[in-house]
């Protein structure tokens, strides 16, 4: 895992899901809506305290892709942005389907499963982790990449996850009345 190539695709896709996910947390930041607006959108999927899951959001995505560009902490930085993936993919993509173009879950996943290859494989050679003698790679890169995750996004569901129910049917008898008068 230390020839060229190998080392510079690491280097390369840590930093492109980096600034990526730096670029998406200062949008829900600073771009259209500000705070208050992407704040308006999660309460619109069923978070409670909008504002409060805006910031959330944006201290991870900021936070995990800084951590990711400079190869530090490596499986952790990934689960932060794993466990965002999950949240976005469940909530606002998983019902659109499959692909981007229709506001699916497309992109969501190829960054996930990025993000689950980088605790896999590590940083690489150029970044903190390799620098510090910190080598979380493999299974247990895996397992703490993905198991975090999990665990983050069922802890934020649980707590914070309150869908407005969905408007019910009239009652058949109701039905029979309004169609006899």
């Amino acid at each position: 895992m230390s020839s060229p190539p190998v080392i510079l695709a690491l280097t390369l896709v840590r930093v492109v899901v980096g600034v990526t996910m730096i670029l998406h947390g200062y949008n829900h930041w600073r771009g259209g809506g500000k705070i208050a607006g992407t704040g308006r959108w999660f309460a619109g999927l069923g978070l409670k305290y909008g504002e409060l899951q805006a910031w959330m959001s944006v201290v991870t995505e900021i936070g995990a892709g800084s951590l990711l560009i400079l190869g530090f902490l490596t499986p952790f930085a990934a689960a932060a942005i794993i466990s965002v993936m999950l949240v976005a993919g469940l909530l606002a993509h998983r019902k659109n389907g499959f692909f981007v173009f229709k506001d699916g879950y497309e992109y969501v996943l190829n960054i996930a499963v990025v993000c689950l290859l980088l605790g896999a494989l590590g940083p690489g050679h150029f970044s903190v982790d390799y620098a510090a003698g910190i080598q979380i790679t493999g299974w247990a890169g895996i397992g703490i990449a993905l198991g975090v995750a999990v665990v983050a996004v069922a802890g934020l569901l649980a707590t914070f996850y309150r869908p407005k129910p969905k408007p019910q049917p009239a009652a058949k008898a109701e039905s029979a009345e309004e169609a006899s008068a």
